[in-house]
């Protein structure tokens, strides 16, 4: 039986360290601040692919980990009784101009040709949510079927279940034994960084909020760069902003309450929903823009998996299947724009 101890109780921490106990290792997770207690305890959870065009490795892997969501949810959430709060409910767009809609036609043959018909991208004359979705000043919308919703907190809260069921517990600390896996967020980062003496990723503020608004069954929305996410608890998930500067790390201001003024004004079935929940926090972003996966360089039996920023979640199935092929057996299929040395421009 392979020892393995997870540093990080965050999305790939969490999600590691079960594909690892579902192939029989004896895992141990650490982390001094509990389970969620950093990024991966937001609000947003928006699934939501990359446009398909100019396709890369990291549009590629993301594709892949979100076809493999419903699966990897769905087992979750059997083996813990706890509901994760997935659901591919699709997204819809609102287009802004006719050089939008223009894009967004080229686009379709191409999700055609990328998506193979896992997912479709429409574009559609008629509002497809009316009521929900707002108008749309070039008389277009976007409709994607690949576009997932997920609970931050219940995906986190499910995921410790279904470990929980395997044994495996969330420890504030513990004796590392066997191969150790580094996914420490921001903090993780800062400390790369300092081993390899230079930097490699940083934390970005974001700023989102809950408001009192049942739209389960309803589709997510994209306008005017904000996400609206239905969530499965009858709640409504408005964000999220991206701060490279700020005074506090943790602290909401009116950036937030800006966002929410925009929120309500576009999405009028908003407009009088209470706000239940406001959370600000640093999100961690690799130099690299994609999440940095693969062993610590110079470091044997030591392995990163950090940098999920703002698509961890949406990551995390396809980040926990390459990681544990990696520590368990050895099997390297981490793309190489996501490696550590990616981010150090080597």
């Amino acid at each position: 039986m392979t020892d393995v101890t997870i540093y990080g109780a965050g999305i790939f921490g969490l999600s590691i360290a079960w594909a690892c106990a579902q192939r029989g290792a004896r895992v141990q997770v650490v982390d001094p601040q509990g389970p969620g207690a950093g990024a991966s305890g937001g609000l947003v959870g928006a699934l939501a692919p990359h446009t398909p065009e100019r396709w890369n490795e990291k549009k590629q892997f993301q594709f892949e980990s979100l076809l493999m969501a419903a699966d990897f949810w769905r087992e979750v959430g059997a083996a813990g009784g706890r509901d994760p709060g997935y659901r591919r409910s699709g997204r819809v767009q609102v287009v802004e101009n006719e050089r939008g809609l223009a894009l967004a036609r080229e686009r379709v043959g191409q999700a055609r040709a990328l998506w193979r018909g896992a997912a479709v991208w429409q574009v559609l004359d008629e509002n497809p949510s009316p009521g929900w979705a707002p108008e749309s000043p070039a008389g277009a919308w976007i409709r994607d079927t690949l576009s997932a919703r997920m609970h931050p907190r219940m995906a986190g809260a499910a995921l410790v279940a279904a470990l929980a069921a395997r044994g495996v517990s969330v420890q504030r600390e513990a004796t590392p034994r066997g191969a150790r896996v580094w996914a420490t967020g921001v903090a993780g980062l800062a400390a790369l960084s300092a081993a390899l003496g230079r930097e490699v990723g940083n934390g970005v503020k974001g700023q989102s909020a809950v408001l009192s608004h049942d739209a389960r069954d309803l589709p997510q929305l994209y306008v005017q760069s904000l996400h609206v996410i239905p969530h499965a608890d009858g709640t409504v998930a408005i964000g999220s902003t991206s701060e490279r500067e700020y005074d506090a790390p943790d602290t909401t201001d009116a950036r937030l309450d800006a966002l929410l003024e925009k929120a309500r004004a576009l999405v009028p079935a908003l407009a009088d929903a209470p706000v239940i929940a406001r959370w600000a926090g640093l999100r961690p972003r690799a130099m690299s823009r994609a999440p940095m996966l693969g062993e610590w360089p110079g470091r044997k039996g030591h392995f990163i998996a950090n940098g999920g920023f703002k698509i961890g979640f949406g990551m995390a199935p396809k980040v926990a299947e390459v990681m544990a092929d990696l520590v368990l057996e050895g099997r390297d299929a981490i793309p190489d724009g996501f490696r550590v040395e990616a981010s150090l421009g080597k």
